[in-house]
């Protein structure tokens, strides 16, 4: 596959909005495989099972990368392993996960956070009000009966978003990176991380791994193929031919999609609270993702 740099074309033909669909329902109906997941398996021993399946899709894409292998072996472990301890815990000791699906969305301004400590990056008010309503929208969760006894759940999908935030830092500096040698390293260093992880606190459920069945190992692999694999690898596709402020913003819709499937699967429901603490979260997280596109672009 071809690495993340763009080529920008114009406009979005019939085979990108076709790419566009696939990867906002890919990475929307993820929560309902993972939590499914974790619950017939075990949280770490899942993760575990899903690195290994993206590890095996991407191994003979291994290489090092001149100057860029400490950055991929951090992402592995941020993004393969200590991600899915902080994600998959939360979603064990979840109910409602749509209410994790919207502060899943605290990557966003964490990762422009981060930017402004670390890379010392300069905004306006429009993004830093993105920021404000992001945290503003998921702080009211709190206050909905139908989320508030999912504290812990929140807590630990806040700190995921994080993770992932510091991740997304290390990967401004693994442009021009095949996306596989990429999820190569965050298969091999996922599995590096959960394994000893699985091994030492669920070691039954990593020893009933051969028993498995094929349908729980089918919600698996959705998530590794579909929502790691493929979810990205559009990504990158769509990047390489339109610019990132016109990609970028495409993406808004797969939390929205989470939300609603997993209030339908699950049976939870969605009450005026969460969507309203849902819908000021998500506008400013298309504030702070736009305008940071934007922002990319002229740069």
């Amino acid at each position: 596959m071809a690495s993340v740099t763009a080529s920008p074309r114009s406009g979005f033909g019939p085979r990108d909005i076709a790419v566009v669909v696939a990867m906002n329902l890919l990475w929307g109906l993820n929560i309902v495989a993972a939590k499914i997941a974790v619950g017939q398996i075990a949280p770490l021993t899942a993760g575990l099972l899903r690195q290994v399946i993206v590890f095996a899709v991407c191994a003979a894409s291994l290489r090092l990368v001149p100057g860029k292998t400490a950055a991929l072996i951090a992402l592995g472990v941020l993004a393969g392993g200590l991600f899915f301890v902080a994600i998959n815990l939360s979603l064990a000791v979840s109910d409602n996960v749509g209410a994790l699906a919207i502060a899943g969305q605290l990557g966003v301004p964490f990762s422009l956070l981060l930017a402004i400590v670390v890379f010392r990056e300069r905004i306006h008010w429009p993004r830093m009000l993105g920021i404000a309503l992001s945290f503003a929208g998921v702080v009211l969760l709190v206050f909905d009966p139908a989320a508030a006894s999912e504290g812990p759940g929140l807590a630990l999908t806040a700190l995921g978003s994080f993770i992932w935030a510091v991740g997304s830092l290390i990967q401004r500096r693994l442009i021009g990176v095949p996306v596989l040698t990429i999820y190569a390293w965050v298969g091999l260093m996922g599995m590096a991380v959960l394994g000893p992880c699985a091994g030492a606190f669920e070691r039954a459920a990593v020893q009933a791994i051969p028993d498995l069945r094929l349908s729980t190992l089918g919600w698996v692999a959705f998530s590794a193929i579909g929502s790691t694999v493929l979810g990205q690898g559009s990504m990158a596709w769509l990047l390489q031919r339109h610019p990132v402020s016109a990609v970028v913003p495409m993406t808004l819709a797969s939390p929205v999609i989470s939300v609603f499937v997993a209030s339908w699967y699950f049976g939870t429901p969605l009450t005026a609270v969460m969507l309203a603490g849902g819908g000021i979260a998500m506008a400013g997280v298309a504030i702070v993702t736009i305008r940071s596109a934007r922002a990319q672009k002229g740069s």
